[in-house]
């Protein structure tokens, strides 16, 4: 089986897909990629299906291939190489084996995504093969693990990539009233939807703390609330009036009160706003929410109509062309590059 191998993987990289549903019941939340737009777009480039498994990255990796093998890089926007040589963003690229691919540090957001033809094909658990940490299913990965890649699909692939879509640098983020809501005056309902919130660097997948200046956003009568049900996209408040934006790996109970929940189309943009950039709430309905809410499925169909072909480097074409990688190799690494 074709495999991935990881020589440098940096904290925090784990397999992720669009996460386990059905199990709040049991005490489970989603959980899945940060950031499924990402799933959707790297599906795309590579012709197969969002619902496969890819590498959610935040710091610098180091990986390679045992087989020639179609990748695709999406979400926030890194440094990336192979074998030295700079590779375009939101595109796709072939990687064989012994080539290196490294990916540094971010340019603007939080999430990366490695997407791989096959997918990972690491055993499910529960339903899923994403990382679900606070659950403990699965676990960051290490320093020289070696994980399987599903059955290729149909060849065929071209070098493809698609417009940059500027989900990280914050912006206005709609919000749905909750049951909650009524528990802050309206003074202090209007004060949070009126403020420039920070993205602060205190995040992870279970949430994300907001910035803000002055005092902080109270309810009346918020102590004494009893814990019940909360989901990804909720805003809790905290003791000190410090709002939380709660992610996909969020708990799934909780007392703080929620002053609203982030419609589901935007959090990923919560999620991935680059430390420091500016959030500020609008309320809408939910018929509003409605209208511009788009499954996964429609989400993947979308980037299909917006894929474009990107140029080749002739060691590409002759890679795409299934000539002996040896051969291939020798041709392009020598000294005067001809």
């Amino acid at each position: 089986m074709r495999s991935l191998i990881l020589h440098r993987t940096g904290p925090g990289t784990t397999v992720q897909d669009l996460g386990r549903s059905g199990f709040l019941a049991q005490g489970l939340s989603r959980g899945g990629a940060a950031d499924p737009v990402a799933l959707a777009e790297g599906a795309a480039l590579l012709g197969q299906s969002p619902e496969f498994a890819a590498l959610e990255i935040i710091a610098s990796i180091e990986v390679e291939v045992t087989d020639p093998t179609w990748i695709a890089l999406t979400g926030a926007p890194k440094q990336a190489s192979r074998n030295g040589q700079p590779l375009n963003w939101n595109a796709c690229h072939l990687l064989a084996p012994g080539e290196r691919l490294r990916l540094g540090p971010a340019t603007e957001g939080n999430y990366a995504y490695l997407h791989l033809a096959g997918g990972i094909a690491t055993p499910p658990q529960v339903g899923g093969r994403g990382a679900h940490l606070t659950a403990g299913l699965g676990a960051p990965l290490t320093d020289g693990e070696e994980l399987p890649i599903g059955p290729a699909p149909e060849p065929g692939l071209l070098a493809r990539t698609l417009p940059e879509d500027d989900r990280f640098g914050g912006g206005e983020i709609r919000i749905l009233a909750g049951p909650q809501t009524p528990l802050f005056p309206p003074d202090v309902l209007n004060r949070f939807l009126a403020t420039r919130f920070t993205r602060t660097a205190w995040a992870n997948r279970q949430g994300v703390k907001l910035g803000h200046e002055g005092e902080g956003f109270r309810p009346t009568g918020g102590l004494n609330l009893i814990s019940e049900v909360i989901v990804p996209g909720d805003i809790q408040v905290t003791g000190d009036g410090t709002p939380y934006v709660l992610g996909p790996e969020c708990q799934t109970i909780g007392g703080y009160p929620r002053i609203g929940t982030v419609a589901p189309q935007d959090l990923p943009r919560v999620m991935q706003a680059t430390p420091g950039a500016r959030l500020r709430f609008r309320l809408v309905t939910r018929d509003e929410a409605l209208s511009s809410f788009h499954a996964v499925e429609h989400l993947h169909a979308a980037a299909l109509t917006r894929l474009q072909e990107q140029d080749r480097t002739p060691y590409e074409i002759l890679m795409a062309e299934n000539l002996i990688s040896g051969v291939a190799i020798d041709i392009f690494d020598s000294k005067d590059g001809s």
